[in-house]
C-alpha cells in the first residue's frame, strides 16, 4: 500500500465518522454528551461495545502474543463471563436505582466525597493509561503505513490521531459514539475474517485443514495447570473475571454506554449477549494470531522480532491490497472505537466529579465540557508519546500484558471500594480512604516484586488485581467506625 492510498483510505473513514457525527449531534445539549438522553437501543450498545472492549491492542497485540503465551489469553476471555455476570445482576440494578449520570457518585453516598473523589481520579489514571495505551498501537499503525513515508515523526503523528477523535466527538459525545462504534465494530470484525480468508486461500487449504494446522501447531494449548506459571488456569480465570468488572463494571467509559439504554432491562440484555458474543470473538483473533505465525513459516517470512508489529507487517505487505485495506480500516475502528469513548467519559467524569458540571447552567456546561475535552486531548498525546520511549527502551514487551499489568495496580482500589461498599454496611474514616486507596497499589506492587522468594517461587500474574483490591478492603475495614445509618 501507498503511503497516498492509506491518506485517501484515512481521509475518507473520517469523513463518514464525520457525516454520522453531524446527523447525531442534531438537538443534542450536555445531557447528549453524557447519556446519550437514554434513548439508546441496547443492541446496538451491545454491538458497538464489542469493538470498545477489543480495541486495537485486541486486535494486534492478542495475535501477536500467541507466540509466546499460546491461547492462554483464552483462559481470562472465560473468566469474563463471570465477570459480566455480576456487571449485570449486582452493579446495573444499582447504577439504574440510583440513577448516576458517573457511577463514582455511589461512592459518595455510601462514604463521603473524599471516598468519592479517589475513586473518581483512579478511574481517570486508569482510563488514561489504557487509552494511550490504544491509541498509541494507532498512531503506531499509521506512522508505519502513512506518516513515516512523508517524514512526519511519531509525536506529530499522535497530535493529528487525536486531533481527528476530537473533531468529531466534541459536540454530542456519548450519543455519537453509540452510533460510530457499531460501524468500527464491523470494520474490526471484517479485517479478522479477510485476513484469515485470504491466508487460507494463499496456501490453498480448506476450512477443515486450517482448523487441523492450528490445533497442531505449537501455539493452540489453550489450559495450564501448572501452579507456579503466570498462565495457571484459576490465576487466569479469576484474573479475567475481576478484570471484567473493574474495567467495565467499575468503568465510567464501558458503565456510560450500558447507561445510555431506556432501562435496566435493555441494559442487562446488552451485557448479557455482549460477554457470550465477546469469548467466541476473542477465540477468532486467538486463531488468526496462531495463522499468522503458521503461514510465516509456511512461506518461510522473517517476521519482525516485535511481536505487536507482527500483524500489520503480514497485511501490509503479504495479504495484498484488499486485506492491508481491511486492516487499515480494522486497526482504526478497533483503537478508536475504545478511544473516542475514552476520551468522551474521562470528559464526563471531570466534569461530573470534580467541576460539578451536573448543578451548573447549560451554557456553563457547554463550555466546561469542551475546554475538559481539549484538555484530556492533550494529556493522551503526552502520555502516548512517553510510552512509545518506554518500548523503544523495552522492544520485547507487548502492549496487551502492559495493559493488563498496569490495570492491577490502578483498578484495584476501586475495586477494593465497589466491594466493601456493596458486601458490608459499615461506615469508614472517609478522609483516611485516600491513603488507603494509596498504600494498596503500593503494597501490592511490593508483594509482587518479591513473591517468588517469600511464596517458594510462587509469581503473580494479572490476578495481582484481587490482591490489590483485597489489600484495599482490609484497609477500609481498619478505617471502619461501626454500621452505617
Amino acid at each position: 500500500m501507498t503511503p497516498e492510498l492509506v491518506f485517501i483510505v484515512v481521509l475518507a473513514y473520517f469523513l463518514v465518522l464525520l457525516l454520522i457525527s453531524a446527523i447525531t449531534s442534531r438537538g443534542s445539549n450536555s445531557q447528549s454528551f453524557f447519556t446519550a438522553d437514554k434513548q439508546s437501543p441496547w443492541y446496538l450498545v451491545a454491538y458497538g461495545m464489542i469493538g470498545a472492549s477489543l480495541s486495537g491492542v485486541t486486535f494486534i497485540s492478542v495475535p501477536g502474543a500467541v507466540l509466546s503465551n499460546q491461547f492462554a489469553y483464552f483462559q481470562m476471555v472465560l473468566g469474563y463471563l463471570l465477570g459480566y455476570f455480576i456487571i449485570g445482576a449486582v452493579l446495573l440494578p444499582l447504577y439504574y436505582r440510583l440513577n448516576l449520570v458517573s457511577i463514582y457518585a455511589y461512592l459518595e453516598q455510601r462514604f463521603g466525597f473524599w471516598s468519592y473523589k479517589t475513586g473518581a481520579f483512579y478511574f481517570l489514571l486508569s482510563r488514561t493509561i489504557g487509552a494511550s495505551f490504544r491509541l498509541f498501537l494507532a498512531a503506531m499503525v499509521l506512522q508505519l503505513g502513512l506518516f513515516e513515508a512523508w517524514g512526519v515523526a511519531f509525536w506529530q503523528t499522535t497530535i493529528i490521531s487525536i486531533v481527528l477523535i476530537w473533531i468529531y466527538t466534541y459536540r454530542a459525545g456519548i450519543k455519537t459514539i453509540v452510533w460510530t462504534d457499531t460501524l468500527q465494530t464491523t470494520f474490526l470484525l471484517l479485517a479478522a475474517v479477510v485476513s484469515i480468508y485470504l491466508m487460507k486461500e494463499d496456501l490453498q487449504w480448506s476450512y477443515s485443514t486450517l482448523a487441523q494446522k492450528i490445533d497442531k501447531s505449537s501455539f493452540s494449548k489453550i489450559f495450564f495447570w501448572e501452579t507456579n506459571s503466570p498462565k495457571y488456569f484459576f490465576k487466569q480465570f479469576f484474573a479475567g473475571a475481576s478484570i471484567a468488572v473493574v474495567m467495565t463494571g467499575l468503568d465510567q467509559d464501558m458503565m456510560q454506554k450500558n447507561l445510555t439504554c431506556r432501562s435496566l432491562k435493555d441494559a442487562q440484555k446488552n451485557v448479557f449477549w455482549f460477554s457470550i458474543v465477546l469469548v467466541i470473538v476473542n477465540f477468532i483473533f486467538l486463531s488468526l494470531g496462531a495463522l499468522l505465525y503458521v503461514y510465516a513459516a509456511e512461506k518461510g517470512i522473517q517476521l519482525p522480532t516485535q511481536t505487536d508489529k507482527v500483524f500489520p507487517f503480514l497485511a501490509f505487505n503479504h495479504f495484498g491490497l484488499f486485506a492491508g485495506i481491511c486492516f487499515l480500516l480494522g486497526i482504526i475502528a478497533a483503537t478508536y472505537s475504545s478511544a473516542d469513548s475514552a476520551l468522551t467519559a474521562l470528559t464526563t467524569s471531570f466534569c461530573v466529579d470534580f467541576l460539578d458540571a451536573d448543578k451548573k447552567e447549560e451554557a456553563t456546561r457547554q463550555r466546561m465540557i469542551r475546554r475538559v475535552h481539549i484538555v484530556f486531548s492533550g494529556v493522551l498525546v503526552v502520555v502516548i508519546v512517553l510510552f512509545k520511549a518506554i518500548q523503544d527502551a523495552h522492544p520485547e514487551s507487548n502492549v496487551i500484558g502492559s495493559l493488563f499489568t498496569a490495570a492491577g495496580y490502578t483498578y484495584g482500589p476501586l475495586l477494593g471500594l465497589f466491594t466493601f461498599g456493596m458486601l458490608t454496611k459499615t461506615a469508614v474514616k472517609d478522609r483516611w480512604v485516600p491513603l488507603v486507596c494509596i498504600a494498596s497499589p503500593v503494597l501490592s506492587y511490593v508483594l509482587n516484586l518479591y513473591s517468588p522468594v517469600w511464596f517458594n517461587g510462587f509469581k503473580f500474574g494479572f490476578e495481582i488485581l484481587i490482591v490489590n483490591g483485597i489489600i484495599t478492603f482490609v484497609g477500609l475495614w481498619l478505617l471502619s467506625k461501626g454500621k452505617s445509618e
